[in-house]
Formats: structure tokens, sequence, C-alpha cells
């Protein structure tokens, strides 16, 4: 027989063994992605219900007396009302399911834009720095309010951008023992947002 046509079956098998080796490699991958996925959504969860239970003690829980104190001691000193507060919890919360699910089915590979990131990030700062020398000479609303709409749809974009990270199937993608850097990349991206939304409800301030 020719030694063809025995090395073709050898060749063949070769073929087959790398062929499953290479399906079980890709599954064990996407097991330990999910994996890594599920854990980092339930540390932030928790963090969130952390941060929304220190809110809410703080907007609703607060006493009279110690209300009555602060305000007497500190003249200037002002809250945010309890509506704007609350406001600005769910609309954090729907850009976040909305982000959330935009980024797992979408197509649009945001990871590939970090330099588009990295210019607004930029804009952000020479804004911050142009207030903060206005900022004495006067309050200008409006300028304070291009600021916070501009952090708003920065961090929005970070939230995509961190999400599709752990993904794994993008452009760039994040380690699954990273688990805890993703995670509070995640959480600051949140908490940037409401920080920002708040400053637009700035109207709602007492």
């Amino acid at each position: 027989m020719s030694p063809r046509l025995i090395g073709k079956p050898l060749q063949v098998k070769t073929n087959l063994c790398y062929a499953e080796m290479e399906a079980q490699f890709v599954f064990d991958d996407k097991t330990i992605r999910r994996t890594f996925i599920r854990k980092v959504y339930a540390i932030l969860m928790v963090q969130l219900l952390v941060t929304v239970g220190i809110v809410s003690l703080f907007s609703f829980c607060i006493t009279f007396f110690v209300t009555y104190i602060a305000l007497s001691c500190c003249g200037d000193l002002s809250f945010y009302n309890t509506k704007s507060v609350v406001l600005c919890l769910g609309i954090t919360a729907l850009v976040c399911l909305s982000v959330t699910i935009f980024s797992f089915q979408s197509k649009i590979d945001v990871t590939s834009c970090e330099g588009v990131l990295f210019s607004l990030c930029m804009v952000m700062l020479l804004c911050a720095i142009t207030i903060s020398i206005v900022v004495p000479f006067g309050y200008v609303p409006w300028l304070h309010a291009i600021y916070a709409v501009g952090g708003a749809i920065l961090f929005t974009l970070f939230l995509a951008f961190d999400t599709q990270l752990l993904l794994g199937n993008k452009r760039h993608s994040i380690s699954p023992e990273e688990y805890i850097f993703a995670t509070l990349s995640i959480y600051l991206d949140i908490i940037y947002l409401f920080s920002f939304l708040l400053q637009i409800m700035g109207g709602g301030r007492e």
C-alpha cells in the first residue's frame, strides 16, 4: 500500500483530534467567561445595593434635629431634594439597563474607540479647568450644564466600553482573573453617571 494512502487516514484523525481539542477549548473559554461575567455583576449588585442604601439613608432618614444643626452651622449648606435624587436614580438605572443590552447585543465594537474616549476626556478636563477659572468671578449656569451633560454622555460611553471588555469577543478584553478591577470600573462609571445627572437636575436643589 502506498505511504500516501496510509498517511491520509492518520492526517484525517489528527485533524479531527485538533478540531475536538479546539472545540473543547472554545467551550471552556465561554464557560469561564460566563462565570466571570456572573461574578462581576454579582459583586456590582452588592456594591450598588449598599450605595443605594446609603443614599436612601441620607435622603429619607435624616432626623429633623440633625438637619437643623447642619443648617444652623452651615448657612450655605444645600441638599438635593428627594425628588431629584429619586429621579436621577431612575434615569441612571434605565441608562445602565439600555447600555448593558446594547453592549451584549450590538455588533458595534466600542472597545476599538479608546482614542475617541481619550479625546473626550481631554475636552472634559479643559472644560473643568475653564469652569474652575470662571466660577470665582461668578457662577455660569449654562456652562456648568454643558459640562454636566458632557460628563453624563462620556461616562455612558465608558459604561458601554467597560461592559464590552467583559465579553471577550471584541478588539480588547479583560482577563477573567481581573474581576475586581472590572467590577470597580463599571461601578465608578455608574456613580459618575449618577453624579453628573444630579448636576443636570441642579435646579432641584434646596
